[in-house]
């Protein structure tokens, strides 16, 4: 069995996207790593990266970030919310499938001997790899922040590093290394700025070196003008989510404030919502078992491995093959619906940002209507290829004798009209994208503008395609004027979308070029 480990590194830079999408590169060129999830907070100015690879190579995949980090952060320009010491704040690994904690702790040690001896970092041991008690505790650990470890690395021995040289780097600082449980990041906002005292006397009412709830660290931030409590909930079986939201709702209201709304950063094991939502519901005799996906899901499992079920991987192969289908009027409407998938993402990456309070309303509108669209679009998907199938069993229909001649000649253009209605109801639907990835481009959230322009251009470039297909199946017709109308209506289509997008890339280019 393949021993899988998670790791969940932080980085100081949460606002220049090119810095980030650098990092995130160098993690995921190391062979066997998958990144997971990245997630960026410009008023933290921090980022958590979050990958999984095996036991083999997910110390390369660090040490490739941590290098990274330290080429393009310097923290004697840096700025931010969070609490940080170096480029490479904190790097901790998580034992998934097949690994054990024991495993994460010999490679915490072989990482931070590594990066102390080649990249000239100071390295903290922390957690269940610390090399003493007085550096379990993260918060003691980065204890001053970088300025703080810098003045007192030196002089101090309770700072003295594990590993690499007694002086911080002059620009990434120091890090901490470490391995321990999941930990799930947990954020409660307490409404406008003014409210950041509570949120600071809530943190400390909650975080358990206060004697508050058990395995919680939590800071009162001020975050895009708002009071938030910002909670690492490290483990989550002694202190669920929904219990971490109730101490703080308490707390909160006990000095006249109610909470706002709350976000978890990065990934979360489906279990810790699952605990939450029978709390809330107050559920009874609840199992996992009763949730739809995961029926789904394991059917879907079952089918594959029985040849009737299809991975993006095995479709890829099968549009390779020499088969005629799935062919270009499947992708199409592949293509149609991540374009939908990603104007989606940006709707809801705007949904509970107080910057777009006056859109939320529209937002939410949008996640719903491209949420349709793309379960539509992935319908035509096979929709398709089972038209193509129509007309081909049409060609092979007897030629002799003459009724059985005209019985043919009518079977393909049925067969053939059926094929171009089929790519012509792709052609509109994207072409709904592209007015969703208009809406989003607008007044979405800029910072994922360049994903509503992506969103833009597979959708018209979808459309494009889809409108090839009616029309090459229009031009096969026995009498072309029978399918006329369906050509002019793929045109027309396409022309109007060719405009929409025209408007987007302007949004696009606009808002990258400031």
């Amino acid at each position: 069995m393949t021993r899988l480990i998670e790791c969940v590194p932080n980085f100081s830079e949460g606002r220049r996207a090119d810095v980030i999408a650098a990092i995130r590169g160098a993690i995921a060129a190391i062979d066997r790593t998958a990144v997971l999830d990245v997630s960026s907070d410009p008023s933290h100015n921090r980022t958590v990266i979050t990958f999984v690879a095996s036991a083999d190579t997910v110390l390369d995949a660090a040490f490739a970030g941590i290098a990274k980090a330290r080429d393009l952060i310097d923290l004697t320009k840096h700025s931010g919310e969070h609490p940080r010491m170096g480029a490479a704040d904190v790097v901790p690994f998580v034992p998934l499938e097949g690994s054990t904690m024991d495993d994460c702790v010999a490679l915490a040690r072989a990482l931070g001997e590594r990066v102390g001896r080649e990249l000239e970092i100071p390295v903290y041991l922390y957690e269940r790899a610390a090399s003493r008690p007085d550096r379990v505790n993260l918060a003691d650990v980065r204890r001053g922040e970088f300025e703080g470890v810098r003045d007192a690395i030196a002089t101090d021995p309770a700072r003295a590093p594990d590993f690499g040289p007694p002086r911080v780097h002059p620009t990434a600082g120091a890090v901490a290394i470490g391995a321990r449980p999941f930990l799930v990041a947990y954020n409660v906002y307490l409404g406008d700025k003014v409210n950041l005292p509570v949120a600071r006397k809530v943190a400390k009412a909650v975080r358990a070196s206060s004697g508050g709830l058990p395995h919680v660290k939590g800071l009162g931030l001020e975050v895009d003008g708002q009071a938030q409590v910002s909670m690492n909930l490290v483990d989550i079986d002694q202190t669920p989510m929904h219990r971490a939201f109730d101490a703080v709702k308490r707390e909160a209201e006990a000095s006249g404030v109610a909470p706002t709304w709350s976000e978890i950063v990065g990934l979360v094991p489906e279990r810790a919502l699952f605990d939450a939502a029978v709390r809330h519901l107050q559920l009874d005799r609840f199992t996992a078992d009763q949730v739809l996906e995961r029926k789904v899901r394991a059917a879907a499992s079952q089918w594959a491995e029985h040849g009737r079920g299809e991975s993006l991987s095995s479709f890829v192969a099968s549009v390779a093959s020499s088969t005629p289908t799935p062919g270009g009027g499947s992708v199409v409407a592949h293509v149609g619906a991540l374009a939908a998938a990603l104007a989606q993402m940006v709707a809801g990456l705007t949904i509970g940002k107080k910057k777009y309070a006056a859109v939320e309303s529209e937002m939410r509108g949008i996640t719903e209507r491209a949420a349709a669209l793309g379960r539509r679009l992935a319908q035509l998907v096979q929709a398709d290829a089972t038209a193509y199938g129509a007309v081909s069993a049409a060609y092979k229909m007897p030629k002799e004798p003459g009724d059985a001649a005209a019985a043919r000649e009518r079977a393909i253009a049925s067969a053939l009209i059926g094929a171009a209605e089929v790519p012509l109801e792709t052609a509109r639907l994207c072409g709904e994208v592209v007015e969703l990835a208009a809406a989003v481009a607008a007044r979405g959230n800029t910072n994922a503008v360049s994903d509503a322009g992506v969103a833009a251009l597979l959708a018209d470039a979808a459309c494009r395609g889809a409108a090839y297909n009616v029309r090459i199946n229009v031009a096969a017709l026995p009498d072309r004027a029978a399918g006329a109308h369906l050509a002019a209506e793929a045109q027309r289509i396409t022309g109007e979308t060719t405009q929409r997008v025209a408007r987007v890339v302007e949004l696009v280019e606009r808002e990258i070029g400031r």
